[in-house]
């Protein structure tokens, strides 16, 4: 066979793979087309559901107004319900008084809810309970009507005086954290137990506060605030009323 009739047979093997090659550019072009096509299409369905409905809600323009009203309605319930309710919690907080007893027999939780109740009895309407597991030393955060963050650790005893009393590691906590990490202008560790003598030496060094349960009676009892109890308590951040 001579060469030119093997360049011949070659060329006509290769032609229809050219063919194959030549189809898809056309296909993904068809492709590429029919995309706004669809896009056309389901904008023009939507729009034509948009109409359609707002036709029927003009023809029927009572089911507005009644689900108008009912709005409404719910919202001034809802804000009557938050009213009425903000106005009790001033009430009680206004006449909260704790006994030691009392406090002795709460669950440390319950505990740390009753020293927040009592900081918003005396004024600081953004007291919270945080405590829990990752707190890092707070267990109750709040601003006085002076403008002073008060980070609060609690350390309940259920046995009162006869159970175990707080110790310089615990001070050592609120020392590292209260004021780096919370931003405390106070801090504040409050019990309803003992305190050790170190314990209270390592709180003044660092211009801590203790609250113990001498001191915490008193405040509980609501004689005065607690800011009015403890010493050395700092100046207040800005000018209020309470000034």
């Amino acid at each position: 066979m001579s060469p030119r009739s093997r360049k011949g047979r070659a060329a006509t093997a290769r032609r229809p793979s050219a063919r194959r090659y030549s189809r898809r550019p056309g296909t993904k072009r068809q492709r590429a087309d029919d995309r706004p096509i669809g896009l056309l299409a389901a904008v023009v369905f939507a729009v034509a559901l948009v109409v359609t409905v707002v036709n029927w809600l003009l023809v029927h323009w009572w089911i507005l107004a009644v689900a108008g009203a009912l709005v409404v309605l719910a919202g001034g319930g809802w804000l009557y319900h938050r009213q009425q309710q903000a106005r009790w919690d001033a009430v009680r907080a206004q006449g909260l008084r704790y006994g030691l007893a009392q406090l002795d027999a709460l669950h440390h939780t319950r505990f740390e809810y009753a020293v927040r109740d009592l900081m918003r009895r005396d004024g600081c309407q953004d007291a919270v309970r945080v405590g829990g597991g990752g707190d890092l030393g707070a267990d109750v955060k709040a601003t006085d009507p002076y403008g002073r963050r008060w980070v609060i650790q609690c350390k309940h005893r259920r046995n009162g005086l006869a159970g175990s009393a707080v110790g310089t590691p615990d001070l050592q906590i609120l020392n590292g954290t209260a004021r780096q990490v919370h931003g405390a202008d106070v801090a504040v560790i409050v019990t309803n137990g003992r305190v050790t003598a170190p314990a209270r030496d390592f709180a003044k060094h660092q211009r801590l506060h203790v609250v113990d349960r001498h001191t915490l009676g008193m405040w509980a009892s609501g004689s005065r605030p607690l800011w009015e109890l403890l010493r050395a308590v700092p100046p207040p951040r800005r000018p209020t009323t309470h000034s």
